[in-house]
């Protein structure tokens, strides 16, 4: 992989317009609901029949958008090779590691783990991109966030995660985030090549699908499992691709080109507290006193991260 190229004078700041966090907040609960997608898919279909389920129909959706809206098709080897980088980083691998992983430990330490792609990406960033160096309101905000989702999922999850001998489960969501990260910095250059977020998510999702399908036919044989699935199932799998896939991706996207790649992946921190509101809403579900401190801890590392605060104080 080569390696992005250094970009300055952007007009992507640390700050994040209103829109921006709205945009912050949709991605955060579709992305929260495929961890519920995840815990019901996993019962039934095994790990790279669902990821490859999950790319094919989300590519199905995006494309049918792509035609409908005439967008412009890549036409460059060099946009293609782009794009299937950002598939290989951002989909193939990220998706079958947590997939993978949540078959040895919880959602909820999934979700913890998950949501060190912001660390990974204030590093990752702060080596590729000229504009987005790592600074110590970043790092304050980082630490501040993991330190949130820790209190709100509670802290012995972890201790007794670690303890339980899932070390590779752990691992792989670890690794994900990573991948994420790489993703996120990689996805800069669209912006300057012209590519909309529209066809960066349909051209990704495509040929992830692509390079899954024999793998997972050759591996996983999942085709009579497919048949017997109940509308049950299926519907979940329409939730993952549909929404937590395929619209979660043109947000984030958009996410990126607007407000960089590091705050984009602040998304990670509010997935965890999506997941908990929809248990609450959904699931009648306790809202705790380590939940609403996490939350806040969260909150301010957000403000730390944005600036905004400190900025209108001095």
């Amino acid at each position: 992989m080569s390696t992005p190229p250094k970009i300055s004078g952007s007009n992507i700041s640390q700050q994040m317009s209103a829109l921006d966090i709205i945009l912050l907040i949709a991605l955060s609960v579709l992305w929260g609901g495929s961890f519920f997608f995840f815990e019901i898919l996993l019962e039934h279909w095994q790990p790279l029949t669902i990821v490859t389920l999950r790319v094919a129909i989300a590519a199905a959706v995006l494309w049918i958008v792509v035609f409908a809206r005439r967008g412009a098709i890549p036409k460059t080897g060099k946009a293609w090779f782009a794009l299937a980088v950002i598939a290989v980083l951002n989909n193939a691998i990220p998706f079958t590691l947590i997939v993978w992983g949540q078959t040895h430990i919880t959602a909820g330490l999934s979700s913890i783990l998950n949501a060190t792609t912001p660390f990974f990406t204030v590093l990752v960033a702060g080596a590729l991109l000229a504009d987005e160096r790592i600074t110590r309101g970043k790092m304050m905000g980082v630490i501040l966030g993991i330190m949130g989702v820790v209190v709100m999922i509670g802290p012995e999850v972890l201790i007794g995660g670690f303890g339980s001998g899932n070390v590779l489960g752990q691992l792989a969501v670890m690794g994900a985030a990573l991948s994420y990260a790489f993703a996120g910095v990689w996805a800069r250059r669209f912006k300057e090549m012209g590519i909309t977020p529209l066809i960066i998510a349909a051209g990704q999702t495509l040929i992830a699908a692509l390079m899954l399908l024999p793998l997972a036919l050759a591996v996983e044989a999942p085709l009579d499992t497919l048949h017997s699935a109940s509308p049950y199932i299926w519907a979940a799998m329409i939730g993952l691709a549909v929404f937590s896939t395929a619209v979660a991706y043109l947000l984030y996207f958009r996410l990126i080109a607007s407000a960089g790649a590091t705050n984009a992946s602040l998304v990670t921190f509010l997935v965890p507290i999506s997941a908990i509101l929809l248990g609450v809403i959904f699931l009648s579900e306790p809202f705790t006193r380590p939940q609403a401190m996490g939350m806040a801890l969260i909150g301010l590392g957000l403000l730390i991260m944005d600036g905004r605060l400190f900025q209108k104080r001095s």
